[in-house]
C-alpha cells in the first residue's frame, strides 16, 4: 500500500515505515501529524482525490527538526562596486510514516 501526500507545496510518494524530510512544520518532536492524501493505492485498487481522498488518512510522527546545508548567494553588478553576499540554510522536518488508512 502506498499513498501520495502533499505538504509544504510538494508531493511525496510514501509507504508505511518511510522516513521523509519535508518543509519545516511547527510541530514538536514526537507529535503526530495528519497529511493531506491526494492518492491511495492498495493491491491494484487506486483511489484519486479531487483534490484529496475522502476518508483516507496518513499519520506521521515528527522525528527531528533541523536545517539543511548552507548555500551562498552572491550578487554583484560589474563596474559599479556593488557586492552582496548572503548565506541561507533551509529548515526541514523529518517525518516517519506511521500508518496509511483508506
Amino acid at each position: 500500500m502506498f499513498a501520495i501526500v502533499q505538504t509544504g507545496g510538494k508531493q511525496y510518494n510514501v509507504t508505511e515505515g518511510d522516513t521523509i524530510k519535508v518543509e519545516r512544520l511547527s510541530n514538536a518532536v514526537g507529535d503526530k501529524v495528519n497529511l493531506d492524501v491526494l492518492l491511495v493505492s492498495d493491491n491494484g485498487k487506486t483511489v484519486a482525490g479531487t483534490p484529496t481522498v475522502k476518508g483516507a488518512e496518513v499519520v506521521a510522527e515528527v522525528l527531528a527538526q533541523g536545517k539543511g546545508d548552507k548555500i551562498v548567494v552572491y550578487k554583484y553588478k560589474p563596474k559599479k562596486n556593488e557586492r552582496k553576499k548572503q548565506g541561507h540554510r533551509q529548515p526541514w522536518t523529518e517525518l516517519k510514516i506511521v500508518s496509511i488508512k483508506m
